[in-house]
């Protein structure tokens, strides 16, 4: 039973959630060189905050694509 048409675009969603999940990923690791580079010394809460984005781009970049690729069209 169709409960209706869907203009949800989930292939968009899985390679936009893609991006963003490999543009955090690097914004965490390479801050980190840059700011050696330039001698800056940060806090602690600041490494703590570049490695969670560092997981957190991975955790997205692995997992977007498989909601918004394979599972939620499946639910269809």
């Amino acid at each position: 039973m169709q409960r209706g048409n869907s203009t949800t675009d989930y292939a968009k969603f899985a390679k936009q959630g893609f991006l963003l999940g490999v543009g955090a990923f690097l914004v965490g690791e390479l801050t980190e060189p840059i700011q050696h580079s330039f001698g800056m010394v940060v806090p602690g809460w600041e490494h703590s905050l570049l490695f969670l984005l560092t997981v957190l781009g991975v955790l997205t970049a692995l997992l977007a694509p498989f909601v918004f690729g394979v599972a939620l069209p499946l639910t269809q």
